[in-house]
Order: structure tokens, then C-alpha cells, then sequence
């Protein structure tokens, strides 16, 4: 089919306007902040002076979720162990002792382990630290072959959970650390190792990484911004409101940070997640108002009708979009592992700062900034004969959707090609705390070959003998990995093997090696129906992987359904929403196919997180149905207002696509950022993230959507009749109305010069100026003239 020129606006004919919507409470709202917009402006000054000033006592409440996963075996064995020996506490660390160079020492080659002033500043630094609460037991750990004679490592009990021991670590670390300082001379170091200091240590990283994320992302969003609305005045003010939203998202999280006490709040990881998010969906929300305001300035409306015109129209669809990624953040607390549960309120909390700065303080913005929109105007080209290239695009597709949705699914399934290679897992971030104490303590052990601890458990009955491990001692002494194996038993009712392996807590050999002893060793060498279980971090890794990825389907199910029927409400179609699920499907694979191939390397070596997949299901799940939502909507008025299917599709898609490629760009920029970072799973999370919207934009919305639409013709909107009772009615059209258009089309030859609606893009927003002189070409200079299709 060949729609001809004037029906996109480069002919003498014109297609139907979208109708005005009647203002509604999102249209309300926006014209009310537009006339208060020095009250509105003040407000949300205010609410950022306090996001601010809560901002330095972020850093004191951020803390980590447990790593545990409730009702693991992992989970038991630890609860059995603090049960049964409760100076061993919930968590057993490593302190790591080693001579410090020789630079810094009094010995020409370091002190070793076996000096009398080593092992007193050992000792005093020990009594120290069995001082402090929340330290059980200590004991010093016989050195084993292969070690480095300049370390000595003792096994330290963590009583607590999860908050207080991360909230006591720094003055046990401190005490620590000056005890064997002030008792060697200098000559001594020490480090805590475990899961606890590991993961703490990890915080100040991620805060540096999010600083560095941020400073980036935002000079690149300010100039795609700048490059695409045209003017650099036009650019500042959607990134100033969407600024606002990150500030207040993050001053939620603090304000609720300090309300629970130190180490209680969200996590690094969550905060990341949260200020990524917000800032992502702001530059997002505000594009589109900011299209729709200029769009109503371009028609001569005043600044306040701009702004309740705007966001009458572009508010709802915000509104619909919001909903949608705060729907897709709350299947992530169908997880069972805390570390993923804790990303859905921060991705919450920054689905509601981010409209609520589109819709209010945008509007106060565009109204009191009406004139500075055009400050730092860039030259702009004019299309070629009157058509841009979207136009062009658009009529093309429409004439040839087979091959080109043929081609578009073919290049997706191509990037999903290496998803069956993927290799999920969790490990400890070395990069991120090679330059720790604990990353540097875990190094040594790693080198020594005593990085991994385990616990045997074996309970009897109270009273009963211990349980003889003499057998299952020596099998484990036998292993090549097994550096040390130490029975012990608490009197009553628990035995327990103390292991010491060379297999760090997240490596393949570590689970390996607690598989063996479950599967095989004990069976063989204890008594017929002795219960086992094995606890320390190589089993809490290997649960906590586990758990990441074994509820994925329901979360899958939760995600789908609920987006199956947010679209349908919001379409009012049943074929649109099966196709969004079905194309976003198929994003999320070609996003998570080039993460396999970049993370895991040509030889899939390499792992990926754990995590990454359902927390790349909700997110782009949620992020890409504002470009759904974008697409579909436009097409769907232009269709109320009585264009043909395919007609409304050509020019939904030609007066859209500005829109969703410049909001993409500015998420692919917001989520690049992270991949500067050290730790591996933001960077994952944000080359994946990155890489699903980029596809979801170039291929799913502006290739994908338009030609399937185009096939399917009157077929996208079938609603049966009962489903169409229970949904909200669609949004009416209007006879009549300021600026509205008839709401059928021009015939060929009709004579009607009325041109479409322009396009807003890229050039500045039109001012109306009141002449000073007839030199004055004002509109002339920001390359706009209403009626003027771009």
C-alpha cells in the first residue's frame, strides 16, 4: 500500500489532528502548577534542599541485606551452629596477619609468624578484639603446607544478625587493627576476611562508582539532549526536573534509612538501581511533556494552557508508564533472596519521584523558562522538500512491513543466539575490593590455599556420645583440596567438622567439595541415617544462586500477566498487549545473548550474575512500555480522530519516533554509565539494561510495532465485548474545542490547507514575542513557523 505525501504532511492535503483531550486531573494539575509556578519552583526547591541535607548520613545508614536465603540448608546450618556453639556466633570471619614489607619493618624481611613479637602482637590483638560486642570465640589456626610464613589467619565468631554485625564491624575492624599496630611497632598487619567485611567493604566502592556513573551519564544526557531538542535552554530543563527527581528519590531513601538506624537502610546496590532509574525515567517523562507543550505553543496557546494541554495528553500516558515499572519492581519481592527483594522499593520510590516531577515541577519550569527554551539555539537543516526522514520512514515501512519485520527478527534472534551458553553464578567482586583490606586479606588467603571455611554439621542426640568422625576426618584429610579438618563437639547434642580448603567460597571447587562430602563422604565413613548438613559461605553462595534464579519463571509470570493487562487497560485491545509481551520477550533475549557474549568471552569461561535475569526482566519490562505506551497511543489518536489503520499507524509512528529515539538515547547514556564501575554485576546490569532499551527503540518500536500493526490493520484494536465493559472507557474525542481539528480527513483536491500537527523536534520551542521593529524574526532565527511540518 502507498500512502501518498500529503496524507504525512508534505502535500497539499492533511491528515486528521489528534484531538485536544478535555482536561483532566493530570491537565488540571499541570495548568495550576504553570500559573503557581514560583510557588511550585519554591516547593520543589525545598524538597531538594532537604534530599540534600539528608544526602551526607546516606553513607552511615546504607547497609546489605542478608545474604541468607530463609529456609536454605546453607540457612540451617548456620542457625545450628549459633544453636549449638553460640560463641561461634552466626558468621565465622577470617583475621588475616601478615608482616608488613620490609620498607615499613624493623626485620630486613618482615617478621615471621613464629617470632615471639609477632605472635605477642597476635595475642594482644586478639584479647582486644574478643572485647567488643558482638565478637564470640577466637582461635588461632595452625599453619598448613604451602603457607606463607609471614601470615598467621585466626577464626573469629560473628554474633549478631545481619544489620548489627555490618554495623559493629568498623569499630572491631578499628580495634583490631590498632591493637597489633601498637603491639608490633608497624610490624604486623591484619585483615578481617567473610562474607560480612567483604560485602561492607564493597559500599564505599559503589558510592565512588555511583558518583563517577552520575558525573558521566550527565554531560552525555545534556549534550543528546541538547543535539536533539536543538537549543541548549530547551535541553537544561527537562534535566533539571528530571535532576530534581534523582534528589528526592534519594532523600526518600535516606530519610528512611535514618528512621530504621546505621547499616538499616538500602543497600549500594538499590541506591544505584534507584537513582539509575529515576534519573532515566525523568529525562523520559519530561520529553514527552516538553514535546506536547511546544507542540501546544506552536498552536498559540499561552504558557499555562501549554502546560494543562500538555500534560492533559502526555500526563496520562506518564501516568500509565509510572504504574507499569512500579507493577514490574514489585514482582522482584516474589524473590526469595533479600538482595534482589531490596531493589523493588528504591525502583518504586524513583516510579513515583519521577512523574511527580514530570507533571508538576516541568510544567512550573517550562511555564516561568518560557523565553530561555530558545537560549543556545543550534543551526537546524531543513528537511528536503518539506518531508523529514521519519516521514519517509514511515510511508517506506508501510509499504514493505514483511521484509523488514522479517529482517528485525531475524538480527534479534541472531544477538539471543549465545543465551544457551549462559553460565549464572555468584561471585566475590575481586575487582571491586582489590584495593580493601578484606580484598586484600582475601588475596593472601587465596595464595595460601586456606581461602575456603566450612562446617560439618552433625547433630546426635542430647546426651548421646559424639558422632565418631574419625573415618569422615581423614577422607577429608585425603583430599588435595582439604588443607585442614578439625572435629569438635559442644557436650550435648552437636558435632561439627571445621573445614579449611584452597576453594574460595565462590568457586565451582567449593560447591564441588560440599557436594562430595554430603553426597559421598559422609554416607561412606558415618553411621547409616546420620543427618548432615554443611554450612559456611561456599554453601551460602551456592543457595543464594539458587534462589536468585528459582522462583525466575514466577516472577516471569507475574511480569507478563501484569503487562498483559496494564496494556489491555491501557489499549483497550487484546492483540496489542499479547504483541508487546511477545516483542519485549524477545528484546530481553537479544539484550541477555550480547551480555553472554561480552561477560562470558567467545570461550564462556566468564559467568554472569545470578541476578541479572529476573532484575533485567522487571526492569526492562517496565522501562520499555513507556516506549509502547509512546508509540501505541499516538497511532491510537490519530485513529479516534478518523484516520484509516494504516494511516494512523504511519503517522503515530512519524510524530513519535523523535520522541523515543532521543528518550532512549538518553537511557542508553544513563545506563552505560554504570558499566565505568568495578563491580561486576552493575556492570552487567547496566551493558544489559543499556543494550535491551537501545534494541526495544531502534528495532522493536520504531521497526517491530509499526509493521505488525500495519498487518494486522483493524485487527490490533478487536476487544470482545465483554472484557470491553470491565476495562476504563477509551479517552473521548471531542466535537470542538481551542485548536482542535476536524475529526475527519480532507479528501484529495478539497482544497483544505489546514497541515498537521508538527512535530516539536529538534528545533527550540516557538515564543510568541511581541514585535520590537520589522527586523524582528524571531521565528525565522529558532526555525519554527506553527503549521510548519518538520
Amino acid at each position: 500500500m502507498t500512502l501518498p505525501a500529503e496524507r504525512l504532511g508534505t502535500g497539499s492535503g492533511a491528515p486528521p489532528r489528534p484531538p485536544e483531550r478535555a482536561a483532566g486531573p493530570a491537565g488540571r494539575v499541570g495548568a495550576w502548577a504553570a500559573r503557581h509556578h514560583r510557588t511550585v519552583i519554591g516547593a520543589w526547591l525545598l524538597a531538594v534542599a532537604v534530599s540534600l541535607a539528608l544526602l551526607p548520613g546516606l553513607a552511615r545508614t546504607l547497609g546489605a541485606p542478608s545474604l541468607q536465603v530463609a529456609g536454605s540448608p546453607s540457612a540451617r546450618a548456620a542457625e545450628l551452629l549459633e544453636r549449638g556453639f553460640p560463641d561461634a556466633g552466626a558468621e565465622q570471619v577470617v583475621a588475616a596477619f601478615t608482616s608488613i614489607p620490609p620498607a615499613a619493618s624493623a626485620a630486613p624481611t618482615g617478621l615471621r609468624a613464629d617470632d615471639p613479637a609477632y605472635l605477642r602482637a597476635v595475642g594482644a590483638a586478639l584479647r582486644a578484639l574478643a572485647g567488643r560486642p558482638g565478637v564470640g570465640a577466637v582461635h588461632v589456626l595452625p599453619p598448613v603446607a604451602g603457607q606463607d610464613r609471614r601470615n598467621l589467619y585466626a577464626l573469629v565468631g560473628l554474633t549478631g544478625d545481619a544489620t548489627a554485625r555490618q554495623r559493629r564491624l568498623a569499630d572491631q575492624r578499628a580495634v583490631l587493627r590498632r591493637a597489633v599496630e601498637q603491639a608490633s611497632g608497624g610490624a604486623v598487619g591484619v585483615s578481617l576476611v567473610g562474607m560480612t567485611p567483604l560485602f561492607t567493604e564493597v559500599k564505599d566502592v559503589d558510592l565512588a562508582d555511583l558518583r563517577s556513573a552520575e558525573a558521566m551519564a550527565v554531560p552525555l544526557a545534556l549534550l543528546v539532549l541538547t543535539v536533539g531538542l536543538g537549543s541548549l535552554g530547551a535541553a537544561l530543563v527537562p534535566l533539571a526536573a528530571a535532576g530534581a527527581a534523582v534528589a528526592v528519590t534519594a532523600g526518600v531513601l535516606a530519610a528512611a534509612g535514618a528512621g530504621s538506624g546505621p547499616e538499616s537502610g538500602p543497600d549500594t546496590l538499590g541506591l544505584t538501581v534507584a537513582c539509575s532509574v529515576a534519573l532515566g525515567l525523568g529525562l523520559d517523562y519530561t520529553l514527552l511533556v516538553t514535546a506536547r507543550y511546544r507542540q501546544a505553543r506552536g498552536r498559540g496557546l499561552d504558557r499555562s494552557a501549554a502546560a494543562g494541554a500538555a500534560s492533559a495528553t502526555a500526563g496520562a500516558t506518564v501516568c500509565w508508564c509510572a504504574v507499569a515499572v512500579a507493577l514490574a519492581a514489585c514482582a522482584l519481592l516474589a524473590v526469595r533472596v533479600d538482595l534482589v527483594r531490596s531493589l523493588a522499593g528504591p525502583a518504586a520510590v524513583a516510579a513515583v519521584a519521577a512523574p511527580a516531577a514530570a507533571l508538576t515541577l516541568l510544567p512550573a519550569l517550562l511555564s516561568g523558562c518560557d523565553r530561555f527554551l530558545a537560549f543556545g539555539a543550534l543551526p537546524r537543516r531543513r528537511a528536503r522538500g518539506g518531508e523529514d526522514g521519519w516521514a519517509r520512514w514511515a510511508r517506506h515501512l508501510m509499504r514493505h512491513p514483511w521484509p523488514y519485520l522479517a529482517g528485525a527478527t531475524a538480527l534479534l534472534l541472531l544477538a539471543a543466539a549465545p543465551l544457551p551458553g549462559l553460565r549464572l553464578g555468584m561471585e566475590i567482586d575481586r575487582s571491586s575490593v582489590a584495593g580493601t583490606d578484606a580484598g586484600r586479606g582475601l588475596a593472601r588467603m587465596e595464595a595460601d590455599g586456606v581461602a575456603g571455611l566450612s562446617a560439618v554439621l552433625l547433630p546426635h542426640p542430647p546426651g548421646a556420645p559424639p558422632v565418631d568422625t574419625a573415618a569422615l576426618v581423614a577422607a577429608l584429610r585425603g583430599d588435595p583440596r582439604v588443607a585442614l579438618a578439625v572435629p569438635a563437639d559442644n557436650g550435648r547434642d552437636l558435632t561439627v567438622v571445621m573445614v579449611l580448603s584452597d576453594q574460595a567460597p565462590d568457586r565451582a571447587g567449593a560447591a564441588a567439595l560440599n557436594a562430595r562430602i554430603t553426597a559421598e563422604l559422609a554416607p561412606r565413613t558415618l553411621p547409616a541415617g546420620q543427618p548432615v548438613l554443611v554450612g559456611g559461605p561456599a554453601a551460602l553462595m551456592a543457595d543464594l544462586g539458587e534462589a536468585s534464579t528459582d522462583r525466575l519463571w514466577g516472577v516471569a509470570a507475574l511480569v507478563l500477566s501484569g503487562s498483559l493487562l496494564f496494556l489491555m487497560a491501557a489499549f483497550r485491545s487484546v492483540l496489542l498487549p499479547l504483541k508487546a509481551v511477545l516483542l519485549n520477550l524477545l528484546a530481553v533475549a537479544a539484550a541477555s545473548g550480547l551480555t553472554v557474549w561480552v561477560f562470558q568471552g567467545p570461550s564462556g569461561t566468564g559467568t554472569v550474575s545470578a541476578m541479572l535475569p529476573v532484575a533485567l526482566l522487571t526492569l526492562v519490562f517496565g522501562l520499555s512500555m513507556d516506549y509502547e505506551v509512546f508509540v501505541v497511543r499516538r497511532i491510537a489518536e490519530y485513529r479516534r480522530a478518523g484516520a484509516g489503520d494504516t494511516e494512523a499507524v504511519a503517522l503515530g509512528l512519524r510524530h513519535s519516533a523523535r520522541t523515543v529515539t532521543l528518550a532512549a538515547a538518553v537511557m542508553v547514556v544513563t545506563f552505560a554509565g554504570l558499566m565505568a564501575g568495578h563491580r561486576l554485576e552493575v556492570r552487567q546490569l547496566g551493558f544489559a539494561v543499556a543494550a535491551a532499551i537501545a534494541i526495544d527503540a531502534a528495532l522493536v518500536r520504531l521497526v517491530m510495532v509499526p509493521a505488525l500493526m500495519r498487518l494486522l490493520g483493524r485487527g490490533c484494536w478487536w476487544l470482545p465485548t465483554p472484557m470491553a465493559r470491565l476495562l476504563p472507557p477509551a479517552a473521548p474525542v471531542p466535537g470542538s474545542g481551542p485548536g482542535s481539528a476536524p475529526v475527519s480527513a480532507p479528501g484529495p483536491g478539497s482544497g483544505a490547507e489546514q497541515r498537521p500537527e508538527p512535530e516539536p523536534w529538534p528545533g527550540p520551542a516557538p515564543v510568541p514575542v511581541r514585535s520590537r521593529g520589522a527586523g524582528n524574526r524571531r521565528g525565522d532565527l529558532l526555525g519554527w513557523r506553527h503549521g510548519e511540518s518538520e
